[in-house]
């Protein structure tokens, strides 16, 4: 679906790859509803959005309350008139601790914020959506989505949800007028550990450089989109353990237990 003159929803769009991909979709042409629970950060990607503000409407929704998903779709069409795409953006990642190590309130949010806000944004703007001549759906899984990182477990298995999720409705949509597109970024240079709440000890600052910047990430989603691909990856690191995943398994989950072990308490 080209972007040109189409009303896009982005969630978790006040911050990292979210706010990157609002202002590269108002690039292009298209108006763009920014959704996020942080009414300051929805305030900056609007500040940044320079002449394309008219086109760029800010909606503070916690998208884990499914009230609240169910009735933003009525609040961008009064705005915009229409919606022909969203992309399941928001995420957020568990503390760098061992299953067994993990509270439940951490697991419920991880769960509920990354699985069950996509869940319920799909639900609330598919009707809407195939209602449109063309339409497109995206969901951002996680290089973590098909591959096994230490330390985060159920980020991992909430991620893995949304790829088969993704996969089932792109099965489900064949013959109608919605594209499906599933994301595996690899390492993007966000504030996701932050935005988390969860604090993580590194070796120097070398590990930030080799990270994709998200401005980068959030064209490739969006040519991604324009191409109405079926899966997208993000970053050399996605694309390189994507390939060895698919060639050996366990040696890539080897591979990056040696690289993340050093962050998990001993």
């Amino acid at each position: 679906m080209k972007v040109r003159n189409k009303v896009v929803v982005v969630t978790g769009g006040g911050n990292g790859i979210g706010r990157e991909l609002c202002l590269g979709l108002l690039s292009k042409g298209a108006s763009v509803a920014a959704v996020d629970v942080d009414a300051s950060a929805l305030e900056e990607t609007l500040a940044r959005s320079g002449k394309n503000r008219d086109r760029l409407g800010t909606y503070v929704v916690n998208i884990t309350d499914r009230a609240a998903v169910d009735a933003l779709p009525a609040e961008v069409i009064s705005r915009f008139g229409a919606v022909d795409g969203i992309i399941n953006n928001a995420g957020v990642i568990q503390p760098f601790v061992r299953l067994k190590d993990l509270d439940y309130a951490a697991i419920d949010r991880v769960m509920n914020v990354n699985l069950f806000g996509t869940l319920y944004m799909i639900k609330a703007f598919l009707p809407h959506l195939l209602a449109r001549p063309e339409a497109h759906i995206t969901n951002v899984s996680s290089m973590g989505g098909f591959l096994p990182v230490p330390g985060q477990t159920i980020y991992g298995a909430a991620k893995a949800s949304v790829k088969l999720l993704t996969e089932g409705l792109n099965s489900e949509l064949q013959g109608t007028n919605v594209k499906v597109t599933v994301v595996f970024p690899g390492a993007v240079h966000t504030k996701i550990v932050q935005n988390s709440g969860v604090s993580v000890e590194t070796k120097g600052g070398e590990g930030s450089a080799r990270m994709l910047p998200a401005d980068k990430a959030a064209r490739i989603i969006i040519e991604g989109i324009e191409n109405d691909r079926y899966r997208v990856l993000v970053g050399p690191d996605a694309m390189l353990m994507d390939a060895l995943y698919r060639l050996d398994p366990q040696r890539a989950a080897r591979f990056i237990y040696k690289q993340m072990a050093g962050l998990l308490p001993k």
